[in-house]
């Protein structure tokens, strides 16, 4: 945790840091606003914070809020920047300081930018002039994006399905505009954030966090918590899972972190072994585990899936994932509140025929308190046999005596043979599970034995459902086969650090998704592209059409970033850009594993394992598309003159299947799914367009005029969703910008 630098403890007066000095900041802080009310109105700010803090729970530093630099953007009058290092400079510390453009002089190649930045603790404004090639566009968090998308490449494969999407781009920018097309959309958020080894894994404000930062605990939550936050609004309300995988760095106040941010969400822990054979740490245990954090939002919860996470534990699949036979359940209760007193109603005798072992029926449950050889007897000819251990105590069985006597004549109570040394007979039955199995065919019933009792199997070809388990050991999950290994085969010679195993993700997402054909899954640490992976092969399973948006940025490893500087290239430069993450793993792997040929362009060797098992260069009948998010200027898109840039952005929100409206029209457009009015005149033919197109199931209507766009949606069938133009874009980015 980040070093604290004032306790809080709460008084009758507030709030206020120990020892009494609240009145003494505030005094002073008085005395700053008549020198410097910049610096007052910052430390102001940060003395909120501080006094904001919990009083319990998980407490860090809200460092200040990233910037993220924006390589290739052209420049403009107004915009913040920084300096890049000169052509050739060795790495080094980089200047990190901001700067306004506040005006530019010259052509493209040999322009000046005037620049200035204010001290506010100082009062001083510094100014200089620096070549705009040297200069980088600077995004702050704070500030008020409004962004676009470019496409770069698609693959269509899947005819009449919707399109995965996969956005070059910072994730909490990517965010932001995902609560404009999904919110509340989501069923599933599967990511894989930085580990936060301190091995340079992640950066915070473009500078890497080490182990030796002191406060490199504290930044990493506040990182997270700005985009977790943005995740929650994404997610389905009603019911969806977000799902965090992450090792034992940050693994605790993650969890507190998701507890707080989720509150009365149930947050559950699944480890998994990824690395039998254990990763080397100095001096401590070799690591074979990483951990999965299930958030479940709403009704969510893990269904009954035919995966197997632990083999050898399961009760209906072997080691060799073949079906066990079946077997009832035993009648009498053990474990945990199986003694008489636990469960009083389940304490009755079953009254059984001594010579042919047949069951009569059963007696009424015996008060607490009554010895049970005060019990009226059995019927003659029949015993009592009542729940007893081997050690004599009372016990209980499995259901009261009304149950018992419903269950005994549907068949679902069985009697086995007599031990001959104790002289019970073994009673069993079918539960509630085994009635659902047969229900979904994973058993059948073929027909009643001598006593009344159903037969039941396990039905040919086919494996039970079960219930997920918090530790998994499935070989699948190994990250070094299936993840490294794997990933080889799509682009050979291509490194990329711990990516994860196809079928952990595919498993982790099985439990949530596997009954939501047409679910929408979200990854913004896409990585190696994983996620969009796993949700083609469930895809494949069952012929849904579930779709990703994933998001990853094209940052460039440290190694190759010396080598490159070494060459005399940048940041923006072609030959640095297509060596970034988005570009030389995320893209290329995608469009390896749907097309089946390798970024060398070869057909690729070997077939998938596991729930589905076939042909790698078979590929996916899939769609997608890859996108870059552009940052465009309000006034640009009020007039219109933005429209190719948010046109990706409508079909999105529309559902990203069928075609695409990509330009302005004079009137009115209309593609598969939905349609764009920019003409209000032209709404009586737009309408009845719209009426004719059973797919349209959205209507973007371009217009300042809030009476006619109500008269306007007033006419439109009931199943078109009415989406006013540019104003619900610009509120949405003018009023999401700056949350923490």
């Amino acid at each position: 945790m980040a070093p604290v630098h004032g306790q809080i403890d709460r008084t009758a007066s507030g709030w206020k840091p120990m020892g009494g000095r609240m009145s003494r900041l505030t005094q002073l802080l008085r005395q700053v606003q008549q020198a410097d009310p910049g610096l007052a109105a910052e430390l102001d700010a940060e003395m909120k914070a501080l006094t904001g803090r919990r009083a319990f729970g998980l407490n860090f530093e809200r460092h200040t809020p990233e910037t993220v630099d924006l390589p290739g953007r052209r420049i403009r009058r107004g915009d913040k920047v920084r300096f890049i290092p000169e052509r050739g400079a060795p790495t080094g510390e980089v200047d990190q300081r901001i700067w306004r453009v506040t005006d530019i002089q010259g052509i493209r190649g040999s322009a000046q930018a005037s620049l200035a930045r204010f001290e506010s603790h100082s009062g001083i404004t510094e100014r200089c002039d620096r070549a705009v090639d040297d200069l980088v566009v600077v995004a702050e968090f704070r500030d008020t994006i409004y962004p676009g998308l470019r496409s770069t490449g698609s693959v269509e494969r899947g005819e009449g399905k919707p399109f995965h999407a996969v956005i070059n781009a910072e994730n909490y920018h990517a965010l932001q505009t995902l609560l404009y097309t999904h919110e509340e959309k989501v069923d599933a958020i599967y990511i894989d954030p930085p580990y936060n080894t301190g091995a340079k894994d992640w950066k915070y404000n473009n500078n890497y966090v080490d182990k030796d930062d002191s406060y490199r605990h504290s930044k990493w939550l506040a990182f997270m918590e700005r985009r977790l936050r943005l995740a929650k609004r994404l997610l389905n309300p009603e019911d969806s899972v977000l799902i965090v995988a992450i090792d034992e760095n940050e693994v605790h106040r993650l969890a507190i972190l998701l507890q707080q941010l989720f509150a009365g969400c149930k947050v559950q822990m699944v480890t998994a072994l990824i690395n039998p054979a254990g990763a080397s740490i100095v001096d401590q245990f070799s690591r074979v585990d990483e951990h999965l954090l299930f958030v479940h939002v709403g009704k969510a919860r893990p269904a009954r899936t035919i995966t197997d996470t632990t083999p050898g534990t399961s009760t209906f699949v072997g080691a060799d994932g073949e079906a066990k036979p079946f077997t009832w359940e035993p009648f009498q209760r053990s474990g945990g509140n199986s003694r008489r007193q636990d469960t009083q109603a389940k304490f009755f005798p079953v009254f059984i025929e001594e010579k042919s072992g047949r069951i009569a029926g059963c007696g009424n449950h015996l008060p607490l308190g009554i010895d049970r050889e005060d019990a009226p007897p059995a019927p003659p000819g029949f015993v009592s046999q009542w729940p007893v251990k081997q050690d004599g105590t009372e016990a209980c069985w499995q259901l009261s005596a009304p149950t018992f006597r419903e269950y005994f004549e549907a068949g679902r109570i069985k009697i086995g043979r007599k031990n001959s040394r104790t002289g019970r007979w073994g009673l069993s039955f079918l539960t509630k599970g085994h009635m659902r199995a047969i229900d979904q065919g994973e058993l059948v019933v073929e027909g009643r034995d001598e006593n009344g009792s159903l037969i039941v199997k396990n039905a040919v070809g086919r494996i039970r459902t079960q219930v997920g388990k918090t530790m998994w050991t499935n070989g699948a999950y190994s990250a070094t086969e299936h993840g490294s290994t794997l990933l080889r085969k799509f682009i050979p010679r291509r490194k990329f650090p711990f990516p994860k195993s196809l079928y952990a993700v595919e498993d982790a997402l099985r439990y949530y998704i596997g009954d939501k054909p047409h679910a929408l899954v979200v990854d913004f640490f896409a990585g190696s592209g994983t996620t969009t992976h796993a949700v083609a092969r469930l895809n494949r399973q069952d012929g849904g059409s579930r779709r990703s948006v994933c998001i990853t940025n094209n940052e460039v490893s440290t190694d190759e970033q010396v080598q490159l500087r070494a060459l005399g290239f940048r940041p923006g430069d072609a030959d640095w850009e297509r060596l970034g993450i988005c570009e030389y793993i995320t893209k290329p792997r995608i469009l390896a594993a749907l097309t089946g040929i390798n970024s060398d362009g070869l057909p690729i060797d070997g077939n998938y394992r596991f729930v589905d098992e076939f042909p790698i260069v078979d590929g996916f009948e899939e769609n997608i598309e890859f996108f870059e998010l552009t940052y465009e200027t309000p006034r640009r898109v009020a007039h219109n003159r933005a429209f190719a840039a948010i046109a990706p952005l409508l079909w999105l929100k529309a559902g990203a299947q069928g075609s695409r409206i990509e330009e302005v029209s004079d009137t009115f457009d209309l593609a598969d799914r939905y349609g764009v009015l920019f003409d209000l005149d032209a709404s009586a033919e737009f309408l009845a367009k719209v009426g004719q197109e059973e797919s349209v199931n959205m209507a973007f209507i371009v217009t300042d005029d809030d009476r006619r766009f109500q008269m306007v949606c007033e006419e439109l069938p009931r199943r078109v969703q009415p989406v006013r133009l540019y104003e619900s874009y610009l509120n949405n980015f003018e009023i999401n910008t700056g949350r923490e």
